[in-house]
């Protein structure tokens, strides 16, 4: 089986800074990308920023102001966002695309979510 465990997170004022980390374990062969989605509630689940070997992207409401990172070494992502607002608030979950050994094809896993609030 595959896990990703995600840490990081919790409550910040506008303005402040939170950083997330995801490891992903278990019976892995590759990773291909791996993501950052996010659920504010009543809303539906988004894409927040995402890193392939070679490339990152992020929607344009967190351009500039998060940052994606990762260690191929650990299979690990992190997300570092700063300047946070209030409309940042929402669940947030991590994401890898994972080929398990002897598996033709990868499949996506997800981590646990943790709750993000920013607020006064």
């Amino acid at each position: 089986q595959v896990q990703l465990v995600e840490s990081g997170g919790g409550w910040v004022q506008p303005g402040g800074s939170l950083r997330r980390s995801c490891t992903a374990s278990g019976s892995i062969f590759s990773i291909s990308d791996m993501g950052w989605y996010r659920q504010a509630p009543g809303k539906e689940r988004e894409l927040v920023a995402h890193i392939t070997s070679g490339s990152t992207t992020y929607r344009d409401s967190v351009k500039g102001r998060f940052t994606i990172s990762r260690d191929n070494t650990k299979n690990t992502v992190s997300l570092q966002m700063n300047s946070l607002k209030p409309e940042d608030t929402a669940i947030y979950y991590c994401n890898a695309g994972v080929t398990r050994p002897g598996r033709p094809f990868e499949f996506p896993y997800w981590g646990q979510g943790t709750q993000v609030t920013v607020s006064s």
